[in-house]
């Protein structure tokens, strides 16, 4: 079953690469600077807009360092669509309560449309590439429940736990809230610090990962280390704001990119 996964995911690699290689534009958005948040505002949980007495978002030695103290998100003054976004991040040491011993959590948030804090009064409604401990590389529905949010991806017969998990091969599933694991999640994955699965492919705390979300019409392929992890078709919305999450644990992001793509 491995070689076969292995397999489908090579197929798809060559063909997006190949079909990705015509298409980018050779112009990028530098979408951090190294200096300061410019093209960016804060939001944090019940304080809002550009409101961070503690710090949370802040830039040091070229890095945009979100401690992950209190929850909420930085998020992009623009919308974007049609593009290849290049993060590179790490995890840092902190952690904070309520997940003090928890697996390190982020996430980046694509397609975030409508109102500041509209999910659980932290976060726009958008579609989550998540960053967490065993998972990154998950899609996560952060809808609102409707159709207007939804994604549609090829996945395994059997679930982990209440998830789809992505297969190359798969029949496909449409969800319009929860998640569809990166097709690698450990089945015993555990919700605790450090938590490694025998297939993960991000790097250990301290060591630079790289994810990249293309994003091309109603579709989104995630990287993780150059490698495939997730796919998904359908995508509602399609375009809409970028947004990074403070979710309880320190991580640090070296570049945050993005490079257009020509539709024909």
């Amino acid at each position: 079953m491995k070689k076969v996964i292995l397999l489908s995911l090579l197929m798809i690699m060559t063909s997006l690469a190949f079909s990705q290689g015509k298409s980018d534009i050779k112009s990028k958005v530098i979408l951090f600077n190294g200096k300061n948040l410019d093209g960016w505002y804060t939001f944090v949980q019940n304080r809002g807009r550009n409101i961070d007495p503690k710090n949370v978002f802040t830039v040091q030695d070229g890095m945009i360092r979100i401690s992950g103290e209190e929850w909420g998100g930085i998020t992009t003054n623009e919308e974007f669509e049609n593009y290849r976004l290049i993060v590179e991040f790490k995890w840092g040491g902190k952690t904070f309560a309520p997940r003090l011993q928890n697996a390190r959590d982020s996430g980046i948030l694509l397609h975030s449309v409508g109102e500041d804090g509209a999910s659980d009064g932290i976060w726009m409604n958008s579609i989550e590439c998540q960053l967490i401990e065993g998972g990154t590389g998950d899609f996560i529905v952060v809808g609102d429940g409707s159709k207007n949010f939804s994604i549609t991806s090829p996945v395994a017969p059997e679930k982990q736990g209440s998830s789809y998990v992505f297969q190359p091969e798969g029949e496909l599933a449409t969800i319009n809230r929860g998640r569809i694991n990166w097709y690698g999640r450990d089945p015993n994955w555990k919700d605790v610090i450090d938590f490694r699965g025998s297939q993960d492919v991000e790097k250990q705390v301290g060591e630079w990962n790289k994810v990249e979300c293309v994003v091309k019409g109603d579709e989104i392929t995630i990287y993780l280390n150059g490698v495939l992890v997730n796919h998904a078709s359908n995508v509602k919305p399609s375009k809409g704001r970028i947004q990074i999450q403070s979710e309880g644990a320190e991580i640090f992001f070296r570049k945050v990119e993005l490079r257009p793509l020509a539709m024909k």
